[in-house]
């Protein structure tokens, strides 16, 4: 092994131990995205046209910096209200990535709403939105994948067996969340 190899392997575990200890290091994305068990999600959102990749957890830690990005990326874009988004619905999409093997950003329609979004968008489309929606708890989302077919993005979704899944072909994305394992 030679000694370029072993420094930078010391160097990423060590960065690793101090992240997972909550250390901040000035580490750049690129080399954040290196590190070991460095979990990575992309997005772009469809209303308002904003991208994010981001690391969001090396292994089971989750990155507090990246958990607040995402929740402002991830936005009521009606309203500008930003909410808390559970941790595990990035677990969720992640683990549908690696199903569907696909590097391709997240397409986002909705991820957080707040009650009063919810309620308007309730009443002004005769259905398809729950009183009770798992968005305004930040813990559902509704997506899609450009160049995957919506079915089988339903179908990795499923195989997670983590949470709800909505497909909503007509409208073309698939609803997922980290609720009671249901499928519709």
């Amino acid at each position: 092994m030679s000694k370029l190899y072993d420094s930078r392997r010391r160097f990423f575990g060590h960065a690793a131990r101090l992240l997972a200890a909550g250390v901040v290091l000035p580490l750049t994305r690129p080399a954040l995205a290196s590190l070991p068990n460095a979990r990575q999600l992309a997005f772009e959102h469809t209303h308002t046209g904003e991208r994010l990749s981001v690391v969001f957890s090396l292994g089971d830690h989750y990155l507090a910096e990246s958990l607040k990005r995402l929740n402002v990326f991830l936005r009521d874009h009606y309203s500008g209200e930003v909410g808390n988004i559970d941790p595990q619905l990035f677990d969720l999409l992640y683990g549908i990535k690696q199903e569907l093997a696909c590097e391709t950003a997240f397409q986002v329609i909705s991820g957080y709403r707040c009650p009063q979004t919810n309620s308007r968008l309730r009443k002004s489309r005769g259905g398809g939105v729950a009183r009770q929606s798992l968005h305004i708890e930040g813990k559902a989302i509704d997506i899609r994948l450009a160049g995957v077919p919506l079915s089988d993005l339903r179908d990795a979704a499923l195989a997670q067996s983590r949470g709800g899944v909505g497909y909503y072909a007509s409208s073309d994305f698939v609803h997922v969340d980290t609720g009671r394992v249901r499928a519709w």
